[in-house]
């Protein structure tokens, strides 16, 4: 007989996919979003898992603070067991983690791309083995790169790849930003107005669960609407930036709109044409091509 979860228990899955969400500098509303629907469904009069065994999640989704998302991660713990998200958030991958993945890879060269391409991403690497710039890292030879590049392909949802491509299959003489994303200069202008207010002392201040043992609420963060666009913008708090003392520098960038949240870090450019210039990782032509664009200006 399948077990009963009761709704204390799916309560708990919900507020561990909050703390693990917010150890790894996710988006503050997202973590809110998780802690409100636990709080929801710890609350509720009727017994949640009812209602996912008679197939009947559009009332858990009249519920208040309970979206499609939510719902959907409350659906697989009650009908499996388990949660994917939650499974994933525990394993704490790291970009070089979610690189090495990649045949041809291996640790040490999964550590050398995130270090001197700020390469995040599958999608991202991808990038950076069409573009040229993965070639130009230590030990990537033609033949690992093309292998790399073959490994993705398969490695890569269709529509994923399709996207990537169609950014990537030729060069042009003037480089856009993808529908999805904001552009550099919009980016920019957040990071500028994020560091002015921060450094002006007039933002909100959270305190981060990771790296901070005295619970000091020493984070800024900016939250803001501009051209269509939701941003939340703060210091990065990962590993990383503490051990290089990049806290007050690298800002990362969460936005969203039409549903779809993403992310990007900017960070002061510590080498070649742009060195000391404000740029977005992973999108090196753009930022060149702003900074062009605005010295010809």
């Amino acid at each position: 007989m399948a077990k009963t979860y009761t709704n204390a228990e799916i309560a708990a899955v919900l507020e561990k996919i909050a703390d693990l969400l917010e150890t790894q500098n996710a988006n503050p509303f997202r973590v809110r979003a998780y802690r409100d629907g636990a709080r929801t469904i710890r609350e509720a009069d009727k017994p949640v898992a009812e209602a996912v065994r008679q197939d009947k999640l559009e009332s858990l989704t009249e519920l208040p603070n309970i979206g499609s998302g939510i719902a959907a991660v409350i659906s697989e713990y009650v009908t499996s067991g388990k949660s994917n998200l939650l499974a994933d958030l525990e394993a704490q991958v790291s970009p070089e983690t979610v690189l090495a993945q990649v045949p041809g890879m291996g640790k040490k060269l999964a550590q050398r791309t995130v270090e001197q391409l700020h390469v995040q991403t599958l999608e991202e690497l991808e990038e950076a083995a069409h573009d040229g710039r993965l070639a130009e890292v230590e030990g990537f030879g033609a033949r690992r790169v093309e292998g790399i590049q073959t490994a993705l392909s398969g490695m890569l949802s269709r529509s994923a790849r399709s996207k990537q491509q169609s950014r990537i299959a030729k060069p042009k003489k003037s480089v856009s930003a993808p529908a999805d994303r904001p552009s550099v200069e919009l980016l920019l202008s957040v990071d500028a107005e994020y560091r002015k207010r921060a450094q002006a002392g007039d933002l909100h201040k959270i305190a981060p669960r990771r790296f901070n043992p005295n619970n000091e609420a020493w984070l800024p963060l900016l939250n803001l609407k501009r051209d269509g666009w939701e941003f939340t913008a703060l210091y990065s708090n990962t590993a990383q930036a503490h051990q290089l003392g990049k806290t007050d520098d690298w800002v990362v960038i969460y936005y969203e709109r039409d549903g779809k949240e993403r992310q990007h870090t900017v960070v002061t450019e510590t080498k070649g044409t742009l060195k000391g210039k404000r740029v977005v990782r992973g999108r090196e032509a753009e930022n060149l091509q702003y900074y062009q664009e605005k010295r010809a200006s």
